[in-house]
């Protein structure tokens, strides 16, 4: 955005955050995770392009992506375009993560990748399970220690992304015994968990299942069900929690085209009248979007933050709607600013309660978003944000 749409927009402008920012921050400052291919032809040249459109996190990744026989072919890619960025050194870069297929793939390609993996922000674990765990944390200590000898530039211990997607942890039968064994093996490595994510396609799968743009993982219960426990289990907010974040949304639609749609768009026509852009709600339905803006929605409601993306359409839109609206805002400084430890304060607004006991997480997680992502000025909401944000 120009400095004027800053102006304009925000009360208080997103802050600066680095790979050396706590990781409490960093782990909410991921926002729309964008995946890509590490065959990717102009791998390093895309890389540099969407820091600059505003991806705050990449995930290279060699596993689902890449077919089992361009394995070999899509790692030398992935290394040649790490040396290419690293010989940019002053490029603005996102945080950048690897997804991996196996823990052995981890210690050899930062071999491989030698300086140029003082680049590296950690790497992305699927198919994350108890019995494997153990395997991909030795594996990263052992990649943390030739890191350590390969480059002389510091960087902070690679970070973790296990991806929570396996049948064990989706079965009735062994899903809390899963998660419990989980938990311990995350807790005993958390310096280096920086979030959980979920791979609902995975899961989905597990069952033969696919949704429609119609609807969210959330009507999806044999999977919705999953989320709720994963995050009982390993989101709470007593301090013992860890960031999970929201699902893949598998559409982009084009204007022309795209997956039939049964049921009446899922955006209200209001909000795009009274902010003068009714023609931005035809373009957010035909490509989709307004699943994807009905499902992050969801997935804040339902205590996860961030969403893995697949197309770099969606990433302005989840970002977009991670900005704190001056009213969420106004609720969460009166709740820590009361001075007092229990108690219900009427806000600002006059429209809802705020008890100071049972919303200061929530107060002190929406503070913590504002950091990252902004609070918006009164008056502007997600539309005027999204307008501003995406290209039409």
């Amino acid at each position: 955005m120009s400095a004027s749409d800053t102006d304009a927009l925000f009360e208080a402008p997103p802050e600066q955050f680095g790979r050396d920012s706590p990781p409490e921050l960093l782990s909410v400052a991921l926002g729309a995770t964008l995946y890509m291919p590490a065959s990717r032809p102009a791998l390093a040249a895309d890389v540099t392009k969407q820091a600059a459109a505003g991806v705050t996190s990449v995930v290279v990744c060699l596993e689902d992506a890449i077919a089992d026989e361009d394995l070999v072919e899509a790692e030398a890619n992935l290394v040649s375009a790490f040396a290419d960025l690293w010989e940019q050194a002053g490029s603005e870069l996102p945080l950048l993560f690897v997804r991996v297929r196996a823990p052995e793939q981890i210690p050899a390609l930062v071999a491989r990748l030698g300086p140029a993996a003082g680049l590296l922000d950690g790497f992305v674990l699927p198919k994350f399970t108890a019995a494997l765990g153990a395997r991909y944390l030795a594996a990263v200590d052992a990649a943390d220690a030739l890191r350590g000898s390969a480059t002389d530039r510091g960087a902070p211990p690679l970070r973790l992304m296990p991806v929570i997607e396996s049948g064990a942890v989706l079965y009735a039968e062994t899903r809390v015994e899963e998660l419990t064994r989980l938990r311990d093996l995350l807790h005993g490595a958390r310096h280096r968990i920086l979030a959980v994510r979920l791979g609902a396609t995975d899961l989905c799968a597990l069952y033969g299942l696919r949704r429609s743009p119609d609807l969210s993982i959330y009507d999806v219960k044999v999977v919705s069900d999953l989320i709720a426990d994963v995050v009982n289990v390993l989101g709470r907010a007593d301090g013992s929690g860890f960031t999970v974040t929201g699902p893949v949304w598998e559409y982009f639609g084009q204007e022309a085209g795209g997956p039939e749609r049964i049921f009446k768009p899922q955006l209200r026509q209001s909000p795009f009248l009274e902010h003068d852009e009714p023609d931005l709600r035809g373009h957010l339905v035909s490509r989709a979007i307004d699943g994807l803006i009905r499902e992050v929605t969801l997935d804040r409601a339902n205590g996860l933050h961030g969403k893995t993306t697949i197309h770099p359409s969606h990433v302005a839109v989840v970002n977009a709607l991670s900005v704190v609206s001056h009213e969420e805002h106004r609720d969460a400084a009166d709740v820590l600013g009361s001075g007092r430890a229990g108690g219900v304060l009427a806000s600002v607004h006059r429209n809802k309660m705020n008890e100071v006991r049972p919303h200061t997480a929530w107060a002190r997680a929406t503070m913590l978003r504002a950091r990252v992502f902004g609070v918006a000025a009164d008056g502007v909401s997600f539309v005027d944000l999204l307008a501003a944000s995406l290209p039409r």
